[in-house]
Formats: structure tokens, C-alpha cells, sequence
């Protein structure tokens, strides 16, 4: 009878690995802007997102898993999520 490996499985996707974001980054879903702006005060986009109007108080953290688990978040649809 042959023997059968486990392997492990990593629940991190690959383009959070690929832009240097931690496990916890990758998965960290906030559930309103006032909680996601204790972290990131300017709110967080994807790579190469630009603000469609008006001036900002803070840059936003570019990171594009932590943008697309927060993208309804993004109420103007500029493609950062809880800009201030």
C-alpha cells in the first residue's frame, strides 16, 4: 500500500506574495472606513489608482489584495477604498 503526503495549503493568494503583503494584510476585511482608518489613515488602493477629485489629508497604502478585500469599501469607485 503506498503511503500519501499531506500537503499543506496556504490561504495567502498569490498576488498578495507577489507585492510583499503579510498573511494578516492579505486577509484583513474591515468592516467601515472608521475601523480601516486606525490602520491606514489615507485608506488603501490599487497599484496605480489615482483620486478622482478633490484634495486628500493622507496618502493612501497602495496594496492591491488589501484593496480588493476592501473594494466595497470604495464608495466612488476611484479605486481607493476610504480615502481622507
Amino acid at each position: 500500500m503506498r503511503k500519501r503526503w499531506a500537503v499543506p495549503v496556504v490561504a495567502v493568494s498569490l498576488a498578495a506574495v507577489a507585492l510583499g503583503a503579510t498573511p494578516a494584510q492579505a486577509a484583513t476585511k474591515y468592516k467601515n472606513c472608521t475601523e480601516l482608518h486606525k490602520k491606514y489613515k489615507g485608506g488603501v488602493a490599487k497599484p496605480g489608482a489615482k483620486n478622482k477629485g478633490g484634495k486628500t489629508r493622507y496618502k493612501p497604502y497602495y496594496n492591491a489584495a488589501l484593496y480588493s478585500t476592501n473594494k466595497g469599501l470604495d464608495r466612488d469607485k476611484d479605486g481607493i477604498a476610504c480615502e481622507a
